[in-house]
């Protein structure tokens, strides 16, 4: 996260973003104590939409920043996301509802893309979703990446149902995004605005525990509350530094 009093230019801000070669940097100038405008970069582009790079930020604020209460985020595509910090330290993000809708044409590159074929796809304004019929088609996975960077703008999610034997997870998910920034994202949070109305659909729950199964691996915590999705999850300071321009 970067503290910022006035936005740098968009081609600086995406250098920045090259540099710490992350999933994404997010940029952030404050407004007035609670109130921020964001935005995500990628090592190769501005992003309209990232959870866990906002779940970063709102911790830096809370933590260091000295903010207390309910802190607002402004976009400029997905409207204000709100954003609390729970007493044991879990913070939670209200996004839009981005539920998923079936897709009957589902693209060649997709199918060509993924080593295991979905039962369902569906689609979003972020993403195709791949529904698979295992957890463990989903951890066992290949993809090209070629071939999914042919579906730009949109990303891949691939997800299954959780494990029915151990019940530590809900819902299981991998995220692909070679056209947008990096060929698997470790957590995605703003991916899960969209699988967790669909999983609470599935399930008939709206109270769900996620986890992304990356090599790094996250858990997250979902819940549905009217048109919102409630996403949370905890974050640790790991580096904090000066970037020199």
């Amino acid at each position: 996260m970067v503290p910022l009093q006035q936005w740098l230019a968009p081609e600086v801000m995406q250098s920045i973003a090259a540099e710490n070669n992350l999933s994404e940097t997010a940029f952030v100038r404050a407004l007035s104590t609670n109130q921020y405008e964001i935005r995500w970069f990628s090592p190769l582009t501005e992003i309209d939409f990232c959870g866990h790079a906002t779940l970063a930020a709102s911790y830096v604020i809370f933590n260091h920043l000295g903010a207390q209460g309910e802190i607002e985020f402004l976009t400029a595509k997905v409207g204000a996301l709100v954003v609390n910090q729970h007493s044991d330290g879990r913070i939670e993000m209200s996004f839009p509802n981005q539920c998923p809708e079936v897709t009957e044409q589902v693209p060649a590159a997709l199918l060509a893309g993924l080593s295991v074929k979905p039962i369902q796809v569906l689609q979003n304004r972020q993403a195709y979703f791949a529904v698979m019929a295992t957890e463990q088609d989903v951890k066992s996975l290949s993809y090209v990446s070629e071939q999914l960077k042919q579906l730009a703008p949109y990303d891949v999610v691939v997800t299954a149902g959780g494990s029915t034997i151990t019940n530590e997870y809900d819902f299981i998910s991998r995220y692909f995004w070679p056209a947008n920034g990096g060929d698997e994202d470790p957590v995605t949070g703003s991916i899960h605005a969209g699988l967790a109305p669909y999983w609470a659909k599935q399930l008939g729950k709206s109270d769900l525990v996620a986890y992304q199964a990356s090599q790094r691996g996250g858990i997250l915590f979902c819940s549905l509350s009217h048109d919102r999705v409630l996403v949370s999850g905890f974050a640790v300071l790991y580096l904090k530094g000066t970037a020199y321009l």
